[in-house]
């Protein structure tokens, strides 16, 4: 007799409920619903002026919905709370920008043990996650140059260590290849595939880009004020 072997459910770790966002007459999206399992990649991608950095932004409590939720781990985000936000954001949430936004007068160890300085993790603990977690993107020994001496795939490597110094469960990145050429973007897709996915967070990117795209799990589009895959 062959044994019955459980179909195991992945874990949803990011859940959207009837998010609906306006500015003023203009209508960016409406009842949109979505979920991302632990450890997946979802790409969002759509014309420009569609609301894919809206949505991220909400989905990390720096913009409001005017209808909806946003649960993280089953627990519904609190908009009213700004203060509540922000230490919400810097306990769960991990970034990866477009323009890097890097402290040009700190080390590159410093600037990757930020997120644990705010969290006042003990310096000793932080330094060495900083250096283990430049080693994993491959700025071994890169620790104590400054942002300004880097390349632009560099830097945005080191802001991919930074984003995941706190072990977050969610990790957001808005164009992360946007500034860079052709081979850097190749580089840190690879970098993101296998330092980021590795870590276990849900991972939502919005992007223009084709190639980023093709690296996720899932692509959902948002056209129209509608996500579709």
């Amino acid at each position: 007799m062959v044994p019955v072997v459980p179909v195991v459910q992945p874990f949803v770790m990011l859940e959207l409920r009837g998010l609906s966002k306006s500015y003023g007459a203009s209508r960016l999206f409406e009842s949109i619903d979505l979920e991302v399992a632990a450890g997946e990649w979802l790409a969002i991608v759509g014309e420009s002026g569609s609301g894919k950095s809206t949505l991220l932004n909400i989905v990390a409590g720096l913009d409001r919905p005017d209808a909806g939720s946003v649960l993280l781990d089953g627990k519904p985000l609190d908009y009213s709370d700004d203060d509540a936000l922000a230490l919400w954001r810097r306990r769960h949430v991990g970034f990866v920008f477009q323009a890097f936004h890097l402290l040009p007068y700190l080390t590159l160890a410093e600037n990757v043990a930020l997120p644990l300085a705010l969290l006042r993790v003990p310096r000793a603990e932080r330094t060495e996650r900083a250096r283990e977690l430049l080693a994993a993107v491959g700025l071994e020994g890169f620790g104590e140059r400054r942002p300004a001496t880097l390349s632009g795939g560099e830097m945005q490597r080191a802001a991919i260590a930074r984003a995941l110094a706190h072990r977050p469960t969610l990790l957001l990145a808005d164009e992360p290849t946007g500034n860079l050429d052709q081979a850097n973007a190749r580089a840190v897709l690879e970098c993101l595939a296998t330092t980021a996915r590795g870590s276990g967070a849900a991972m939502v990117m919005v992007t223009h880009s084709p190639m980023a795209a093709g690296c996720a799990d899932r692509i959902v589009r948002l056209s129209s004020g509608r996500l579709a895959a």
